[in-house]
């Protein structure tokens, strides 16, 4: 019942909105694309004013298009981008009008170090909080481990955005772990952003265009997440002429090509990395050394046409994978690999669409040799997604969008495969299949020339599907029942409506005050039995016995911008509530057990916190101050006592500093500082002995906390002799330049020379670290 009243409740909003498209006929549109005019590449986030109407105007969406409707008139249309001289034109709108329009780089571009895209004071204006945008130019001065620049660690240096620490893979988004962020590229999921156990992201920075972060309060066209996406568009290539650009570094090299294959109508782009720490091993005479694997290679490759002034179609694709290998008795590599197939048309001058092809998987494989056997263990998880979504513009003041997507789960949790004695055998954990599907209405309304409201709905429907045995559990783990379903037989369907709403209130036109409320569901979750996440942690989907995770985030923020938009402050509240969550049970064994779930244990969560921010953008010094404090907290029965404990990713305190100087047209320099508290851990509370052995005692779960980890990073970057055709710089950086010995674990163990003593033993990955790196461009 429950079901049909959603669906009927979502029908009608939708007809209502749609009632309202037929009131607007009588006016005319102006509508087209916005494109760099060096490269073609479109514009994502381009303002188009209206001179002589005071708060009118639209934005460029993902793929450059704009459309604006009017009543009939003659106006000063001014298009315009940071880093790009605006255009100003005049327009009699008599008819519906297509005009696409190419920007030209400033003279100013390389004073320029912004973290947001837009306009000086969209940050005021834009009804959305929590919402963090990066372009490329933005991070390319920013100092990082072994000097290649890198998305996700400028992320991490935004305030609401926690690294998990030196070589952990992820990060935290206002609270939550590191499975509930949803990563896309180019609308693909990568399920593991990250190199070298997160020394690098997958993302090469010469790959990518632009990157949104939403902090848990996304628009309803995303979804399957508790805290943040992270939305990363890959470029077009260049459709003007042939570019070559590339750089090496001490560790890792990179090469890119693009150009046209038809000019100003189609383009490729091709980018590959990869390190080359294992030559150097080879070159030791150590054949215990010689014979070791560790490195990482990834491949970015996208292609595009112009059919016609209404279709574009686009084919984009990532590959990488990483190799560790200990001789020939130990090996692992794991790595993603995703595939879009887009197509966008312009139905008139309002309605856009895009329809998309999606394939995504992630898979990990250990390799053990032992006594003449090989045994390889494979894990992967694999989606195919189909999505269409539209856009209408419906008149100045309302931009709505809609869509449908469905996506097939399969989810292999362990296949074995074992060789010896000229024989094979296979064995493994049952894979496990599911069907997501999902419908949305969004709508951008310019309630008043003050107030801007962004709200809508998502609709999901989450089903398990067979084949394979599903279990009931008592309260002790044991098997009740089991039930066996045959292929595609649905186990259990969970249905979901998510409601999403931000607003701002512009209170001068530096100021405004902002509010958001969004609930998330999320139905695929991450296992893990360590406290620093794995290449091998675990994916499970829903189940009968494990629910979908539910968050409900509430946030309130104020904004002001000074110096004619030059410095922007901010400072906003967030209070997210949980349910469903997942934790584990003392001892439990998460690898290689088909019944994995009778490991589990499920309660709620909250976190809360507030975050402060102030940056400056523009002149010769930039750079940002990011503060958070912050709680997060989990309440499941069976885990201390049934009272509130933090979370493993709980930190009070988290601070960021970012400095960039352009000393003079050559030489720029930067610093990093920062600080934050260290993770919640599970420490022993005393010991004692059993036939001779020592066994630990363990109280209460996350009780203690690592220590606090500070790090300064420091960068330069000289410009070298340019030529017509051919520019290049070298990037200097020390990551980690005073030495700070920060805790990657601490272990126990008992003292050598006294055996009733027992030491606590820290573990340090990285002292410092100085880099050098030549990158280069001709075109």
């Amino acid at each position: 019942m429950l079901y049909k009243t959603t669906i009927k409740g979502f029908i009608s909003l939708l007809c209502l909105l749609m009632l309202q498209l037929s009131a607007v006929a009588q006016k005319f549109t102006i509508s087209g694309t916005v494109k760099d005019q060096k490269n073609g590449e479109q514009m994502i986030g381009a303002t188009v004013r209206v001179t002589e109407l005071q708060g009118v105007g639209a934005m460029t969406n993902e793929y450059g298009f704009y459309s604006l409707t009017l009543p009939s008139g003659t106006y000063t249309v001014e298009i315009s981008y940071n880093g790009y001289k605006t255009l100003s034109e005049k327009i009699n709108l008599t008819q519906n009008i297509k005009k696409d329009v190419q920007l030209a780089s400033s003279d100013n571009e390389l004073k320029e170090v912004v973290v947001k895209s837009e306009a000086g004071n969209h940050n005021i204006t834009s009804a959305q909080t929590g919402v963090e945008k990066l372009n490329m130019k933005d991070i390319k001065d920013i100092p990082v481990l072994f000097g290649e620049r890198d998305v996700m660690k400028t992320l991490q240096l935004l305030p609401g955005v926690k690294s998990a620490g030196d070589g952990n893979a992820g990060f935290y988004v206002r609270g939550g772990g590191a499975d509930q962020n949803l990563i896309l590229l180019d609308e693909a999921t990568v399920y593991n952003a990250s190199h070298l156990l997160g020394f690098f992201s997958t993302f090469n920075s010469d790959a990518i265009k632009n990157v949104t972060l939403y902090k848990g309060n996304m628009p309803a066209q995303y979804g399957g997440r508790l805290s943040s996406v992270l939305d990363v568009k890959m470029n077009d290539g260049d459709n003007e002429a042939f570019n070559i650009s590339g750089g090496i570094g001490l560790i890792a090299s990179k090469l890119q090509v693009e150009g046209p294959l038809k000019k100003k109508k189609s383009s490729f782009l091709i980018t590959g990395r990869r390190t080359y720490a294992d030559m150097f091993l080879k070159l030791s005479p150590d054949s215990s050394l010689n014979q070791n694997k560790l490195y990482f290679y990834d491949l970015n490759a996208k292609a595009n046409w112009d059919f016609s002034d209404k279709d574009r179609l686009y084919l984009s694709g990532y590959f990488g994978k990483d190799v560790i290998g200990v001789g020939n008795m130990f090996g692992i590599n794991w790595g993603n690999a995703t595939g879009t197939l887009r197509w966008n048309h312009i139905f008139n001058s309002r309605l856009f669409s895009n329809t998309s092809l999606i394939y995504s998987k992630y898979n990990y494989v250990i390799s053990i040799n032992s006594n003449g056997s090989d045994f390889n263990i494979t894990s992967r998880i694999e989606d195919w997604n189909l999505k269409e979504d539209f856009q209408y513009f419906l008149d100045p003041k309302n931009s709505l969008k809609f869509g449908v997507n469905t996506i097939y789960h399969t989810i292999t949790p362990g296949q074995i495969t074992s060789s010896g004695s000229n024989s094979i055998n296979e064995m493994g954990l049952p894979k496990r299949y599911s069907w997501d599907n999902a419908a949305y209405i969004n709508n951008d309304w310019k309630a008043t020339q003050r107030l801007n409201v962004s709200y809508g709905l998502r609709l999901t429907s989450f089903s398990v599907l067979g084949a394979g045995d599903y279990y009931n559990f008592d309260q002790n783990g044991n098997v009740l029942d089991t039930m066996h379903y045959s292929t595609n037989q649905f186990v259990k369907t969970y249905v979901n409506l998510e409601p999403r709403l931000s607003a701002s209130y512009v209170l001068t036109d530096a100021s405004s005050v902002k509010f958001s409320y969004a609930r998330n569901t999320q139905n695929l979750h991450l296992l893990s039995n360590s406290t620093a996440s794995s290449p091998t942690d675990r994916w499970i989907a829903s189940t009968n016995n494990v629910k979908p995770e539910i968050a409900d985030q509430v946030a309130v923020g104020y904004y002001r911008n000074f110096d004619n938009n030059n410095y922007e402050f901010s400072v906003e509240g967030y209070y997210k509530n949980m349910q469903n969550q997942i934790d584990y049970k003392d001892g439990a064994d998460i690898y290689g057990n088909a019944l994995v779930e009778s490991q589990l244990l499920f309660g709620r969560g909250r976190a809360y916190g507030v975050e402060f921010y102030v940056k400056k953008k523009y002149g010769r010094f930039t750079g940002w101050i990011g503060y958070t404090l912050s709680r997060t907290e989990k309440q499941i029965d069976g885990i201390n006592n049934g009272d509130w404990y933090a979370a493993k990713q709980d930190r009070t305190h988290d601070v960021s500093i970012v400095g960039i100087y352009k000393l003079t047209k050559k030489w720029t320099v930067s610093a990093v500082w920062v600080y934050n508290t260290g993770n919640a851990v599970t420490f022993p509370s005393g010991k004692y002995v059993i036939d001779n052995q020592v066994a630990y005692y363990y109280t209460e779960r996350n009780g203690y906390r690592m220590p606090a980890y500070h790090r300064l990073d420091l960068g330069a970057t000289m410009q070298l002799k340019a030529h017509k055709r051919f520019t290049q710089e070298l990037a200097f950086s020390v990551y980690n330049a005073y030495g700070h010995q920060n805790a990657y674990s601490i272990d126990f163990r008992q003292d050598p020379d006294n055996p009733q003593a027992t030491q606590a033993v820290q573990t340090a990955l990285f002292r410092w670290v100085p880099s050098i790196t030549y990158n280069f461009h001709f075109k």
